[in-house]
């Protein structure tokens, strides 16, 4: 029988000034398992919403899953999912990116190796299911991406991060929707705030690859977070509290956890003190880039 395991890592979208266009993926994984079984459909959640994530046909990662073999004109053979889930859902970090990302390299790992699904492909279907590009580019793809659509479809660009780039993820225990965050973005925004996260986005990029010591100025944004703020106060007042102490920090995707893009593992440890201190319900999760993006391993009944 047919096993394959994929490993996918959590992301970070916006980094700030990039909206719905940078990305990075980050060290904590989501691992998930598809078997071919003799019939029927099992599924089932280790983890993060063990509790209330479907385990029938409605679940994201089948239907992703399902949706490829559909599209290469195959037949999807029965199958035991088993998701362990360790990105916390509703916090900015990807979950739902994860999850869709993780269906298609399900899927391109069960196609293997009569079918072997292209970069261009995985971006393609990964886009089309999430909607937009900047968290599954990082997922599928690892490292910091630029992330686009034109007439043709998706596109990115992944490029290597600063070896001195400390990230830190802090995590509340509330959620936040995603539809709610993007629902209190105004339509047009004044010219002035256009340009000033067009240079931030460029000295963003410069700061992340080149020049680490560049990130707190070019973390500063105009076009997202503060409209969002009301939908999440605290982590607008962390964000405000750690900036005023010269911390490079964010709201990851659309939140409510904050991204922290420290050039000092000293000054990473000194945030971390801060919030276990006066964000005592927050959870600290020191991180490193992921560099690979989404692995596979594809076994057989006798083995590797």
């Amino acid at each position: 029988m047919t096993r394959v395991i994929v490993k996918i890592p959590a992301t970070s979208a916006n980094l700030g000034p990039g909206f719905d266009t940078l990305g990075m993926a980050l060290s904590f994984y989501d691992q998930y398992e598809a078997e071919v079984i003799s019939s029927g459909l099992e599924i089932k959640i280790v983890g993060e919403g063990e509790a209330d994530i479907p385990t029938d046909e409605s679940n994201l990662i089948f239907s992703t899953l399902k949706l490829v073999f559909d599209r290469m004109g195959k037949t999807l053979p029965p199958l035991r999912i088993t998701c362990h889930n360790n990105i916390p859902h509703g916090r900015g970090m990807g979950s739902s990116g994860a999850a869709v990302t993780g269906g298609i390299m399900l899927a391109a790992g069960l196609l293997q190796p009569e079918i072997v699904l292209t970069e261009q492909q995985l971006l393609d279907f990964a886009t089309e299911i999430e909607g937009h590009p900047d968290n599954v580019a990082p997922a599928l793809f690892g490292g910091l991406t630029i992330a686009w659509k034109d007439e043709t479809g998706p596109h990115h660009k992944k490029l290597s991060v600063h070896r001195g780039i400390s990230p830190l993820v802090l995590v509340p225990p509330n959620q936040m929707s995603t539809k709610l965050a993007r629902s209190l973005q105004p339509e047009s925004v004044p010219h002035t705030d256009a340009v000033f996260n067009v240079s931030r986005s460029a000295l963003l990029v410069a700061a992340l690859t080149q020049s680490p010591e560049l990130t707190f100025a070019a973390t500063e944004d105009r076009l997202h977070q503060n409209y969002r703020a009301s939908a999440m106060p605290e982590t607008s007042r962390l964000i405000e509290e750690l900036r005023a102490k010269g911390h490079p920090a964010v709201v990851s995707g659309a939140g409510p956890s904050v991204l922290v893009l420290e050039d000092d593992p000293a000054k990473r440890a000194e945030a971390i003190k801060f919030v276990e201190r006066e964000f005592s319900t927050w959870k600290a999760l020191p991180l490193a880039v992921d560099f690979k993006g989404a692995s596979v391993e594809r076994q057989s009944g006798s083995g590797v």
